[in-house]
């Protein structure tokens, strides 16, 4: 899965955000915040990657289990597929 095309991962102020760029600003006209954790997501969302690529990550990255990792996963997809930002 993948996040579509045309979005810049950008530092404003303190905080780290995803906004939309060329002609993706016609369907997504706002920026997404983005924590830490949502950050390397959405950067391992803007090439190919799997549920589990992403949970085993933060696995990696933040110590926790599998289990809560792949709840966490779900729980970001779940927000950026209803949002309508995946292919």
């Amino acid at each position: 899965m993948k996040v579509k095309d045309g979005f810049v991962i950008s530092k404003v102020g303190d905080k780290t955000v995803a906004v939309a760029s060329g002609t993706l600003c016609r369907e997504f006209n706002g920026m997404i915040t983005l924590n830490g954790t949502g950050k390397m997501m959405f950067e391992m969302l803007q090439r190919e990657t799997t549920e589990e690529e992403m949970a085993q990550a933060l696995v990696s990255g933040y110590g926790i289990s599998f289990e809560q990792a792949a709840r966490d996963v779900r729980a970001f997809l779940d927000s950026l597929e209803k949002a309508g930002l995946l292919v």
